[in-house]
């Protein structure tokens, strides 16, 4: 199984996912190291990717989950995958569980304010939000609360519908 940790950048994606892993003991990736040096740069240079520019990442990700399911291996991918689209591409044919860290406006402006090194300028923040499409199959967690109390819902929400899946299966 992989759980992809989505939202809007600022939203918290990378420090839940990463400490999502460190309480699993799963592996933890991070789209925006899969991102091509011709989207990074686009991007630094304040300019928004389109879904051309996306598609090859998306399939490298997508790929990435099928490897690591293939050899049976759980993981947490961290990625926008701001459109139902993405999220299609990404999850296609793979055991994936949805998690979308739901952010405001305001706590993402300010949460990039103090953001340093990283190549997504604050000023992109808006055509995030242009382009989310909220979800309507995932795990919603407010992206206010604090890293420990969010995986504390992920991880709970992860053992609900798991207790669900075996009771479903022995019925």
């Amino acid at each position: 199984m992989f759980i992809l940790v989505m939202g809007v950048a600022g939203s918290g994606k990378t420090t839940v996912g990463k400490a999502l892993s460190d309480a699993l003991g799963w592996s933890f990736y991070d789209a925006d190291d899969f991102h091509s040096p011709e989207n990074v740069s686009k991007m630094a240079s304040g300019v928004a990717l389109t879904d051309a520019d996306r598609r090859p990442w998306l399939e490298k990700l997508h790929e990435l989950i099928a490897e690591r399911t293939t050899l049976d291996e759980s993981g947490i991918l961290a990625c926008s995958a701001l459109k139902q689209k993405y999220r299609t591409i990404l999850c296609d044919g793979n055991d994936v569980q949805v998690v979308y860290l739901k952010a405001q406006p305001d706590l993402v402006r300010s949460r990039l304010k103090l953001r340093r090194g990283h190549y997504m300028p604050p000023q992109l923040i808006e055509s995030q939000f242009g382009a989310l499409e909220e979800p309507q199959n995932a795990l919603i967690v407010d992206a206010a609360l604090p890293t420990e109390q969010a995986v504390a819902v992920i991880r709970s929400a992860l053992i609900r519908t798991t207790l669900s899946a075996i009771n479903k299966s022995s019925d």
